[in-house]
């Protein structure tokens, strides 16, 4: 099949290049921005109704913390590294043969500091407050939360090819930061008040890890990059199709 034969390793010499360097170093910056209000948002909400169980209130001031702040971290890094943001966005455009497997790799390290250094920041910048993991709602089961997952970042992954990854989508763009936003911010509105709608396992990894809470991180892996690989595959063989472009290593482009 044509999709395998994109897929590209490349090459550990990849990590010493100046350009993949400061490409990783965006996507650190990134994630920080993103989680760091994110979070930061869920943390204050926290502090002003003292920890209350989510509500209408909660769902949407998280709803537009992280689609305003996924906007903003895209369109900060979309010219160096992509603006990729999160680590199933990076599997997906892996399995399109967007992007190589080492760069990928750097990537997802730089993905996942970015996202523990935004959570270390936060706990110093309030005086100790733990970082809210993500956690299923009563009577949600893992499977309840894993499909969640699943489908959620399909649909993230899948307008992120098709309006920043697709080789045709000309002037549409320039709208790829904004459109990527809109649809993390609809998905927490769907999926917040069940299990969190993480849709990025950098996003659960930095609060799971300066809080040292564990409890079913597993799927806020492993449905994302499911969902993410998913979309790759959807797109780049049926709506891409055969088309000749190279591989793409972020440069001027999303």
């Amino acid at each position: 099949m044509l999709i395998y034969r994109r897929i590209a390793v490349g090459g550990v010499s990849e990590a010493a290049q100046p350009a993949a360097l400061k490409a990783a170093l965006a996507e650190f910056i990134a994630v920080l921005i993103f989680v760091f209000a994110g979070e930061g948002s869920a943390m204050a909400y926290n502090k002003l109704t003292g920890y209350a169980p989510n509500d209408t209130a909660g769902i949407i001031s998280a709803s537009l913390a992280h689609g305003i702040a996924l906007f903003v971290a895209i369109a900060g890094s979309a010219n160096i590294s992509g603006g990729h943001v999160n680590p199933a966005v990076t599997f997906g455009a892996f399995i399109g043969g967007h992007i190589t497997l080492f760069r990928g790799i750097l990537y997802w390290i730089a993905q996942l500091l970015g996202s523990t250094i935004a959570c270390l920041l936060l706990r110093f910048c309030t005086h100790g407050m733990s970082t809210p993991a993500f956690t299923f709602a009563a009577g949600v089961t893992v499977w309840n939360a894993l499909v969640f997952e699943i489908v959620m970042t399909f649909g993230l992954v899948y307008t992120v090819y098709a309006t920043a990854i697709d080789p045709n989508k000309g002037s549409l763009g320039t709208i790829a930061p904004i459109a990527i936003g809109f649809t993390v911010g609809a998905n927490v509105l769907a999926g917040g008040a069940f299990e969190g709608a993480s849709m990025n396992p950098a996003v659960s990894f930095g609060p799971a890890l300066v809080s040292w809470a564990w409890t079913h991180q597993w799927v806020y892996w492993v449905g994302p990059l499911i969902g993410g690989g998913l979309a790759g595959l959807v797109y780049q063989i049926i709506m891409i199709g055969h088309t000749d472009h190279e591989i793409i290593v972020p440069t001027s482009e999303y």
